[in-house]
């Protein structure tokens, strides 16, 4: 399974039985509305704080997902599931309502390919046969943590990011019809001294070109070998600069195939400044939109390259730097796509 230095190719290949995808309001005004499975209309989603909204949009993306592949929670063995919120306590209390064997991850915006790489692993290596993995963000609890409330009204410079009020779950399953999952590489800790947390994009963007041009050389892939090559959030500031940073180790991307999810979510006439984040972006574009482009045969093969900044405010009140990590997953169509 193991291929080159970080990198596992799944003989088996898990399908992607089903999905979930949950959004907020902002959402709801984006580019991606119909990749949807539901949409709220108010942040506060019926609770009395963000963090309690959050923890209801895990539960309606996983629920979601486990409907239409017309199973009960009890049929599913496991759940992984993280965000960025305190001890990850959203995706905590929703497996406390799920009442699914649960792990808890943590890998801020790289958790959606974390999941989705590890529920592969333990599926391909028959350790279970149905396995939820999901991550989510609130806008209003993660700024309230990582910058300023909302009802502070500071102003943010154009290098900071939107983040996402969304949730995205994923099936994983050792039989079915759906896209099938076929390599993860795991991208090491990198930080390059960047410490502005309004400038994420540019603090992750060395994370991803690594594991990119990582997951290239363990398989031994040429440079067209995907459709899509898909950041998860470094928007405007990232993009650029990771693909600068592939290009300088040798590995050039055909022209518009190197795209990000936190430029894909949102119009352009939203004010969003450099372009979506968050642990939900990545999550709630794969699994709408991209997967229901390989679906409809658009896209045959895609790569999904989450990334993720590890601070907390914890470590930026030590002045601490930024280190951040970015995880990569293939999926392809299965064989009704194809």
């Amino acid at each position: 399974m193991l291929q080159g230095h970080q990198t596992w190719k799944f003989e088996n290949k898990p399908v992607i039985v089903s999905t979930g995808t949950v959004g907020g309001p902002f959402e709801a005004k984006g580019q991606l509305t119909e990749d949807f499975d539901l949409l709220h209309d108010d942040l506060w989603m019926g609770q009395d704080s963000y963090e309690k909204a959050q923890k209801v949009l895990i539960e309606e993306s996983i629920s979601k997902a486990i409907e239409k592949a017309e199973l009960r929670n009890e049929d599913i063995q496991f759940m992984f599931a993280g965000d960025l919120i305190n001890q990850i306590t959203p995706s905590s209390f929703a497996g406390r309502t799920l009442a699914i064997p649960y792990l808890g991850l943590f890998g801020a915006c790289s958790t959606s390919m974390e999941g989705l790489a590890l529920a592969s692993f333990i599926v391909n290596a028959k350790g279970a046969e149905r396995i939820i993995a999901a991550s989510s963000s609130h806008n209003a609890a993660t700024e309230k943590q990582f910058r300023y409330p909302t009802e502070y009204g500071g102003q943010k410079p154009p290098t900071a990011q939107w983040t996402v009020t969304a949730a995205g779950a994923a099936l994983v399953c050792n039989e079915g019809d759906g896209p099938v999952v076929t390599s993860a590489t795991i991208g090491k800790v990198i930080d390059m001294g960047l410490s502005d947390p309004f400038n994420m994009g540019g603090a992750m963007a060395p994370a991803a070109a690594d594991t990119i041009v990582s997951h290239f050389r363990d398989l031994d892939l040429p440079a067209d070998h995907y459709d899509l090559v898909v950041t998860g959030d470094l928007a405007k500031i990232g993009l650029p600069t990771a693909k600068d940073l592939i290009e300088q180790k040798g590995l050039v991307l055909p022209e518009g195939t190197f795209q990000d999810c936190g430029l894909m979510i949102y119009k352009d006439n939203q004010p969003v400044l450099a372009g979506a984040s968050g642990a939900g972006c990545s999550a709630s574009v794969t699994y709408g939109h991209l997967l229901n482009r390989i679906k409809k045969g658009e896209l045959k093969r895609i790569l999904v390259v989450a990334t993720g900044a590890l601070l907390s405010p914890m470590s930026f009140q030590q002045k601490e730097t930024i280190p951040c990590i970015a995880h990569a997953v293939s999926i392809e169509a299965g064989g009704e796509s194809l």
